[in-house]
């Protein structure tokens, strides 16, 4: 990789957050504005957005994955996804993956392994999304949704998945990178 434009060192890339103010609070996450000193001292503010961080979960069935289709209102569309959500306050990410397995697919898994975790949108997001690969699937299938969830447990060939990733059916931007993930763990 060539070098383009001015080269700072890293600590001349960092800002200082001074202040925050709650501009919202809604039940999924806060706004805030923050007010920030840049490197050369000039301020700025800022719009972060403070979430509970998320986990996903790539059950691996051999040849297939176990998946889930589900509505999505900012996007207005069916998507097919990974099972997954929100980490409960006080619940660590392999609690909140196992719980989501289960309500989402009535499955649970004898191996969970820890994947890593990524920033969904570090401009604007503070939290984590953590992936889980399961394996040794075991259960009955019976979901134990949340009285707003509407979801289909589905099982889709690996193959399939790896094609589709991205495309209209598959829109969600960090189930490819669950997907690359779990990938890279099974190679």
């Amino acid at each position: 990789m060539s070098d383009t434009g001015h080269k700072f060192s890293d600590e001349k890339l960092i800002w200082k957050e001074q202040s925050r103010k709650e501009l919202l609070k809604t039940p999924v996450m806060s706004v805030n504005e923050t007010t920030s000193i840049s490197p050369d001292g000039e301020t700025g503010n800022y719009i972060v957005m403070d979430a509970r961080s998320w986990c996903a979960v790539v059950p691996d069935l051999g040849d297939d994955y176990l998946m889930v289709k589900q509505w999505r209102h900012a996007s207005q569309c069916l998507s097919i996804e990974f099972p997954g959500g929100v980490i409960d306050d006080g619940e660590e990410p392999l609690q909140a993956a196992n719980r989501e397995l289960l309500e989402e697919t009535g499955m649970k898994a004898k191996e969970m392994i820890y994947l890593g975790s990524v920033s969904p949108n570090p401009a604007l997001f503070s939290n984590k999304m953590h992936f889980f690969l399961a394996r040794g699937l075991t259960g009955d299938g019976k979901q134990d949704l949340d009285d707003d969830e509407f979801v289909n447990a589905i099982k889709i060939s690996k193959k399939e998945v790896r094609e589709k990733m991205c495309s209209p059916d598959y829109p969600h931007g960090l189930m490819a990178v669950a997907l690359f993930l779990a990938e890279r763990h099974s190679k």
